[in-house]
């Protein structure tokens, strides 16, 4: 039989509870502030837990991480209100499974919740949501970051709020976005996306919103818009902080009532769409400089996902590339040189330029090779040596796999002494071995920087090496000065 807790402040929320869970068989225990919270789970081995998220003496993210710490196994669930969503959000990073918005209006949902938490229906979503992420071709990987935020934007799908993703060029957002329609309830309904920097202000306008007859020049007949056509659905807007602030003004007042009016029309019209914008620059930081409306961004930001860049996540490289021969019927397969160059490669147009890559190789070796050695890569990508994704000065704390760096080290110099190239140049192999050298120092400076706590005396110390020494490894500017 499974023990369930229910803490919150409301008497009729845990009075609800009582009755809905005990009728159906479960034991459950109330509580009604943190102090009950730290009694019932001395006394008591729960299996699920409801938390409220405001509490009159605590905040119900942090008995979420207590409950963590000392019930693992019991599944959580967050009881919020509007206001609190993205505290909600917040709780599902911490481990919970879930959160439901108060008031109940749907019981039944909120019954299948609780059946399929206590009934281990996790194990089979996790697995629909792979499937689902493979289906529409948004490799996720083992890259720990990538498959938290797919079961974030798994458990978000299914509830009305408004999405923001955040990510550079070529990352792949407009493929989450389909992800969370196509995870949402509102699956099948249409899903429109429009590029908010591709089209001018006037354009832009009639798109969204459509046009009545006679509107503007060239306004032959009446147009229906976006958030029309797209009502029940999910409308994709990418590139949001391209957007004029007169069109956000008009955005705003969507995401506030729902209503609308066409250009050129007077009356006012309904519609009920989901939003999830995208933008490859820092809102906040457009909203500090003028040029993006403070109150829009509240509006979009009720949950915010950010995609790693593909340098972040290089590890994946091979597989990426594996599903891009596949995805283009190649039989051809990557040489361990060309990968050498490719994990390297500071990728600033990430996936999408991986994408472009591979199918110029593909162009070039069909017919002449098995095997895509790297005269079929671009220059670009050869002639990159130290990109800045492997510079530690600029991200410190990051420690270097040194083992996969000696591997691939390895690797490339025995290609070369196997001499699969015409000509190979000599002062090229002395300078792979200096890069060597100065690649192991930097990853025991970083090691022990950890260990110390970032006492770069300390450090120096224990490494018998010189403070001006560790600068120089860690490539600090003035390093040459004195120290």
């Amino acid at each position: 039989m499974s023990y369930i807790l229910v803490i919150d402040d409301e008497r009729e929320v845990g009075t609800f509870f009582l009755h809905l869970l005990e009728g159906r068989g479960y034991r459950v225990k109330l509580g009604f502030s943190g102090k009950d919270f730290s009694k019932l789970i001395q006394q008591y081995s729960f299996d699920l837990a409801f938390i409220d998220v405001k509490l009159p003496d605590t905040n119900g993210l942090d008995l979420l991480k207590q409950l963590k710490r000392t019930q693992p196994t019991c599944k959580a669930v967050v009881m919020t209100g509007y206001s609190t969503v993205k505290t909600a959000v917040d709780a599902i990073k911490y481990g919970a499974s879930d959160y439901v918005e108060k008031p109940f209006d749907d019981i039944e949902q909120l019954e299948e919740l609780i059946e399929g938490l206590l009934n281990n229906g996790i194990a089979s979503s996790q697995d629909d949501m792979y499937k689902l992420a493979e289906t529409l071709g948004f490799v996720v990987g083992t890259n720990k970051e990538m498959n938290d935020l797919l079961k974030l934007a798994y458990k978000i799908a299914k509830k009305n709020v408004n999405v923001l993703i955040e990510g550079e060029t070529g990352t792949g957002k407009e493929v989450l976005a389909q992800f969370i329609h196509h995870a949402s309830l509102r699956y099948d309904q249409p899903f429109i996306g429009i590029n908010c920097g591709a089209v001018s202000e006037t354009l832009l306008e009639s798109e969204l919103f459509g046009h009545e007859k006679g509107a503007f020049t060239g306004a032959i007949k009446e147009k229906k818009g976006i958030f029309e056509i797209a009502h029940r659905g999910t409308l994709f807007l990418d590139e949001i902080g391209e957007a004029s602030l007169a069109i956000q003004v008009k955005l705003l007042r969507v995401l506030e009532t729902g209503e609308y009016m066409r250009v050129g029309g007077e009356v006012i019209r309904k519609t009920n769409t989901r939003i999830i914008a995208a933008s490859h620059v820092d809102l906040s930081k457009a909203v500090e400089e003028k040029k993006f409306r403070e109150d829009l961004l509240y509006r979009l930001d009720v949950v915010k996902i950010a995609i790693p860049p593909l340098r972040e996540r290089i590890e994946d490289l091979p597989l990426l590339l594996t599903y891009f021969l596949k995805k283009m019927n190649s039989s051809l397969s990557f040489s361990e040189e060309s990968l050498f160059y490719l994990k390297r490669y500071h990728w600033p147009g990430n996936i999408r330029e991986l994408m472009n890559v591979v199918k110029r190789a593909i162009t070039l070796a069909e017919g002449e090779t098995q095997v895509i050695t790297p005269q079929y890569l671009p220059e670009k990508i050869k002639g990159e040596t130290h990109p800045p994704s492997v510079r530690v000065h600029e991200k410190e704390q990051e420690e270097i796999d040194l083992e996969t760096y000696l591997q691939q080290w390895t690797n490339h110099v025995l290609s070369l002494w196997k001499n699969n190239h015409p000509q190979v140049d000599l002062e090229y192999v002395l300078s792979l071995v200096k890069e060597l050298e100065t690649q192991i120092g930097r990853s025991f400076v970083i090691k022990t920087l950890k260990e110390t706590i970032g006492n770069r005396k300390e450090t120096a110390e224990r490494l018998n090496i010189t403070v001006r020494k560790l600068r120089y490894l860690l490539k600090e500017k003035g390093a040459d000065s004195k120290v």
